[in-house]
């Protein structure tokens, strides 16, 4: 087993024949001490692993994408289509019982050839100035309607939201599945896209107003703030307090609630108007409109897309605007990966075209019923809307929070100076992120600068192409 940096050795305790039963299952390796995933390689096969925050690299996964929807809608296919984890797929409900983890990429610039600096990335790749950071996905269990009363598996569900940044809400857009994931025809898939939210609301807003009693009359003893008030309730939803002071914030500007921060003459009324403010901003979602290839998916997406265009100085509906909708055929990434994998085509996620034996004679020769159905995807997918998607989706996700790349270098000269990329929050500064990468490097710390031996002040943001090369 060889791990992708070697100067440490963090997996010296782990049990390789759990690993390896880890691999099969298409699950992540927990060594039971760790919150940081790390990439290693066993048999040739990648797999995500939990290991030590003391020991391991850079934390480069601690951000977490969602992705969820109800029974058969495409969410296993899409997570094999963007992360090499294996999930069952089929079209019955409840497919995915536990949340299956994967570990997808998002390209950002990478400055090795911009500024002359030598790129030896830790995790991930770079191919032509193309940084491929990793982020982790997790597909979790099935949702059905009523799911916050404790309907299906909804319970499970919500809960595995908990660790979530975003979230990706793969929609069937054939209508060919109804609410419960059973075949049908002609069903609406805005029914999806509305009942999500709303189940995701009524999961909030119960456990709320279940202890509001409670809360208001703390709020009013402590003489708290409405933010310091909510965000003790709600930071069980990994809520950090920022965006509980956001959310209060939005509500205050659209004087959505008549008393304002007086958490004791808020109406249940005025409580729901908070929780639909604060899903917006705790679980931003990119819908991924799937199965676009498939009949009657034309005229549903173009009934999508004119239902959530975003209007001038109104609030979004359900949360959703057109600019946080990608179309996308998950099934069809998944055969043209294992295709280019089989060396039958030349194709790489994010193309509009692939390459046959007939382009380069070094790829092999394609049957009659493969060339056929790879036609088929050309003309349905391909030439008609660019790419498969899955990409778009995993970008957009990631930029939906603002998430900016930042290059930590022990120093600027040698053969591997870009070895790590970190995501991070919009506003960290230099300080934080030294925080972040190790608490030594907190304690210790003594300065920092970028390229050109400029210095650096340890509140000043990091910038991406002015400040994130640190």
């Amino acid at each position: 087993m060889n791990a992708l940096d070697t100067s440490d050795d963090p997996m010296a305790s782990w049990d390789l024949e759990e690993v390896a039963a880890a691999i099969d299952q298409g699950t992540a390796y927990d060594d039971g001490v760790a919150s940081l995933h790390v990439m290693v390689f066993v048999n040739g096969r990648r797999i995500s692993v939990v290991g030590n925050p003391i020991t391991s690299p850079v934390t480069f996964s601690s951000f977490v994408i969602a992705c969820v929807g109800k029974p058969s809608a495409g969410k296993s296919s899409f997570l094999n289509a963007v992360t090499d984890a294996t999930a069952k797929v089929g079209n019955f409900p409840f497919t995915t019982i536990e949340p299956n983890q994967g570990i997808a990429y998002y390209p950002v610039a990478c400055p090795c050839q911009t500024h002359g600096l030598t790129c030896k990335p830790r995790h991930g790749w770079c191919e032509g100035g193309r940084r491929h950071v990793p982020v982790r996905l997790l597909d979790v269990a099935g949702l059905v309607p009523g799911a916050s009363e404790g309907r299906g598996l909804g319970n499970q569900f919500l809960d595995d939201l908990r660790t979530a940044h975003v979230l990706i809400h793969v929609v069937d857009a054939s209508g060919t599945t109804d609410d419960n994931g059973r075949e049908t025809k002609g069903y609406d898939p805005v029914d999806d896209i509305q009942w999500l939210r709303g189940e995701i609301e009524a999961w909030i807003f119960g456990n709320l107003d279940r202890r509001w009693g409670g809360v208001v009359r703390r709020h009013v003893a402590t003489k708290s703030t409405a933010v310091d008030s909510l965000h003790a309730q709600l930071g069980g939803y990994g809520t950090a307090r920022e965006v509980v002071q956001r959310t209060v914030d939005a509500v205050a500007r659209g004087a959505l609630i008549e008393s304002g921060e007086s958490l004791e003459k808020w109406t249940p009324a005025d409580l729901r108007e908070f929780v639909r403010e604060f899903v917006d901003q705790r679980f931003p979602t990119i819908v991924a409109l799937n199965k676009i290839d498939m009949p009657d998916a034309d005229k549903n997406i173009a009934a999508i897309l004119r239902r959530y265009k975003r209007q001038p100085g109104r609030p979004l509906r359900d949360g959703i605007s057109e600019d946080n909708i990608v179309l996308t055929s998950a099934l069809s990434e998944c055969l043209l990966r294992k295709l280019a994998r089989q060396k039958f085509i030349a194709y790489a996620t994010g193309d509009d075209d692939f390459r046959t034996s007939e382009d380069d004679a070094e790829l092999r020769a394609l049957d009659d019923k493969t060339q056929r159905r790879l036609n088929n995807l050309r003309d349905l997918v391909l030439f008609r809307y660019g790419s498969t998607g899955v990409q778009d989706v995993i970008t957009r996700a990631v930029e939906s929070v603002g998430l900016v790349p930042a290059f930590p270098v022990k120093s600027f000269s040698g053969d591997a100076v870009l070895r790590d990329c970190v995501l991070v929050r919009p506003g960290t500064t230099v300080r934080e992120l030294a925080r972040r990468l190790h608490h030594q490097l907190d304690e210790n710390y003594a300065g920092a600068e970028t390229v050109g031996a400029i210095q650096l002040a340890e509140d000043e943001p990091i910038v991406a192409g002015k400040t994130n090369i640190i």
